[in-house]
């Protein structure tokens, strides 16, 4: 089972992510970050990376959170491959903060 970007990465789009995973997966909008799901071989490098914990194993989401396996697979396909570290968004840090008190 993949590994899913959660909401958590909203305003944030940290990418260390991108830096250590081994594949392509990962796809970039204005506001976050995704991971297609049928490019992710599961290896979960980029779990432990992420400041603020928005990436995590499909079998680990929330009850009520499995949308967002089809939200990655649809919003990868629409998206560009990122494939290298960028800068964070200016929101990054606040938000960061505010969901690790």
């Amino acid at each position: 089972m993949p590994h899913v970007v959660t909401d958590a990465c909203t305003a944030c789009r940290y990418t260390e992510c991108v830096a250590i995973c081994p594949v392509d997966c990962f796809h970039a909008a204005d506001d976050r970050l995704y991971i297609d799901p049928d490019g992710c071989i599961d290896c979960a490098a980029c779990v432990p990376v992420c400041p603020v914990k928005a990436i995590v194993d499909a079998f680990d989401l929330a009850t009520g959170s499995e949308e967002l396996i089809a939200l990655n697979r649809q919003r990868s396909r629409e998206l560009p491959v990122i494939d290298g570290k960028s800068a964070p968004l200016p929101t990054a840090e606040a938000r960061r903060q505010s969901l690790n008190p």
